[in-house]
């Protein structure tokens, strides 16, 4: 079986559309379409996350070989779930940071202002 084929067996036992599992992966749902068309393949960082979304290892995602069925049936929905959650907090956390570290930079920086211009006119 070839990676497409794999790709398109996972993701609808995983009850995943396209468009679905390209935000997962933060990919457009073309280029799943893409994917699952034999047109192009993932890189090798897309095909870790695909690897762990659907718990199966690389070489069973890489390999021409069946993907046993015992797979494809029992995906593990929580996990895919689970991981989605993960990236998604980790994203919000990043955010979160990014406007502490810019609040409390643009109040040092008035501070310092108001410091140099009460120095320079001794108000």
């Amino acid at each position: 079986m070839k990676f497409n084929e794999k790709l398109i067996k996972l993701r609808k036992a995983a009850g995943l559309s396209q468009e679905e599992l390209g935000n997962r992966l933060d990919v457009a749902r073309q280029t799943v379409s893409k994917w699952e068309l034999g047109e192009t393949t993932p890189e090798m960082d897309k095909l870790v996350e695909l690897s762990n979304l659907f718990n199966v290892s690389m070489d069973e995602m890489a390999k021409e070989a069946e993907i046993p069925e015992v797979i494809a049936r029992e995906l593990d929905h929580k996990k895919i779930e689970s991981v989605y959650n993960d990236v998604s907090t980790a994203k919000r956390c990043v955010k979160c940071y990014l406007i502490i570290a810019g609040s409390i930079a643009s109040t040092v920086g008035l501070l310092i202002l108001y410091f140099v211009v009460n120095t320079i006119f001794k108000w």
